[in-house]
């Protein structure tokens, strides 16, 4: 069940919940055990989670959400809690989204040093309804965390609209935000293992509102740069460890990307046995299985120094390595680099690259060896394609033959054709007329033959 928190301290969280009673039906609920200031009385569920519990349960409360430590409490046993809420800033329209907590001191809610559960995979789910239902006029993200309250036993977020009273009072925004949360409706707040930390960057977190919207990971918890100052303000090393620890755990995440130079906080990410990793590793992984990239790393070289993925890498799966076979490979590209990745690739699980990733070089991992076979076979269809070089290529056990025939300016010398333009026309299979004689192309040609061992 999704709890949803109302505050009547902010205009545009009961905005936000009367569209919420608007788009979906309700039923109404007393609860006398709790004051109405404190989330008491009328109580409003909609929908079935699958366990005859309600989908979604809204209670609304007199304080600002910032105060409402330990809220969950109200609700019968949620798994992931919503506040709908007011943003204030000088961003314009915007529904945006953050988790909660404090890396220093508790200025405004929560505890010092604490951050509370974060829910990625519900992030990235409500992110993307955003986008469907934000009115022309808004833009969508997703923020650092900041600000209580950071003392709940079950993962939440931020859920607002903003970014001044205009928005807070307009209805499309309010409805946007109601119909965002609904759609998140049984969705698991890790929703896979697929979601990482941030740290660095400014309020607004563009490197991971990219990662949240173009790749299949979600975020936790984010420290942007005025954050990690005041984690350092807190002085007590053991205390900054702490929460750098918390970031990870209250987001159930190994990983982390790092914005900007800081090598103190990236050795103590290593230190505390997480990952710190790049967009580019985070990009190329996308959603493959974690355990299978982590031996291909092993095996091979890490995406950061260039290895890729073919399209055999989605599922698990055993795999060898074997050597690409380099001068076939070189001769491919030179005919059709495009097309020589994409041979690759289809034949792959990964494979090593040189020119910043561009180029396939080094070793590959197949599933079976055959598929090392079929790799050079295509390989072998490819060259055949540049009939203007190569009047035959096959393979001969383990070497590819090619065979051209080809200009040879010594014959040419030989029968008298004077270097220069003569020469440009036999090369390119014209015949020309020297001191009255024609002398054909193909009487200065000689045929050649490339091996490239595979």
């Amino acid at each position: 069940m999704i709890a949803i928190v109302v505050s009547r301290a902010d205009s545009a969280s009961e905005h936000i919940g009367e569209q919420l009673l608007a788009c979906a039906d309700w039923t109404e609920h007393t609860d006398e055990s709790r004051p109405e200031s404190d989330g008491g009385g009328v109580v409003y569920r909609t929908g079935d989670d699958g366990t005859g519990a309600p989908a979604f349960e809204l209670r609304t409360f007199d304080r600002i959400h910032v105060e409402l430590d330990g809220v969950d409490d109200a609700f019968d046993d949620p798994d992931l809690l919503f506040f709908v809420s007011r943003h204030s800033g000088d961003t314009g329209p915007l529904l945006t989204a953050h988790f909660t907590g404090n890396f220093g001191e508790a200025n405004y809610g929560g505890e010092a040093g604490a951050l509370a559960r974060a829910a990625p995979g519900a992030q990235k789910a409500l992110v993307s309804a955003f986008e469907e239902y934000a009115p022309d006029r808004y833009d969508v993200g997703i923020e650092c965390t900041h600000h209580g309250p950071s003392v709940m036993d079950v993962p939440s977020m931020f859920v607002e609209l903003g970014s001044s009273e205009s928005e807070w009072e307009d209805e499309a925004g309010a409805r946007a935000v109601a119909e965002a949360v609904l759609a998140v409706e049984g969705v698991a707040a890790d929703a896979s293992p697929h979601h990482l930390v941030g740290f660095g960057g400014g309020h607004y977190v563009p490197r991971p509102t990219r990662i949240v919207g173009e790749t299949a990971w979600s975020v936790g918890h984010i420290a942007a740069d005025w954050q990690l100052d005041e984690l350092a303000e807190l002085g007590d090393a053991d205390a900054r460890r702490d929460v750098v620890a918390q970031v990870f755990e209250q987001s159930a995440a190994e990983y982390a990307v790092v914005d900007g130079d800081k090598p103190d906080l990236k050795a103590l990410v290593d230190e505390l046995g997480y990952r710190v990793v790049s967009e580019t590793w985070v990009r190329e992984v996308d959603d493959r299985p974690l355990d299978l990239v982590a031996e291909l790393e092993s095996e091979l070289t890490p995406v950061d120094e260039g290895l890729r993925f073919g399209v055999d890498s989605e599922e698990r799966a055993e795999f060898s390595v074997v050597d690409l076979p380099s001068e076939l490979l070189e001769e491919a590209q030179a005919v059709d680099a495009d097309a020589t990745r994409e041979t690759v690739e289809s034949h792959t699980v990964a494979f090593e690259t040189d020119h910043n990733g561009s180029r396939a070089a080094g070793r590959a991992a197949v599933h079976e060896e055959s598929d090392y076979d079929a790799l050079v076979d295509s390989l072998v269809e490819l060259l055949a394609t540049d009939t203007e070089k190569y009047d035959s290529v096959e393979r001969d056990g383990d070497v590819v033959v090619a065979r051209e025939r080809a200009f040879d300016p010594g014959k040419a010398a030989t029968l008298g054709v004077p270097e220069g333009p003569a020469f440009g026309k036999l090369a390119a299979g014209h015949a020309v007329e020297v001191n009255g004689s024609r002398i054909p192309p193909e009487s200065v040609r000689t045929e050649q033959t490339h091996r490239f061992p595979v």
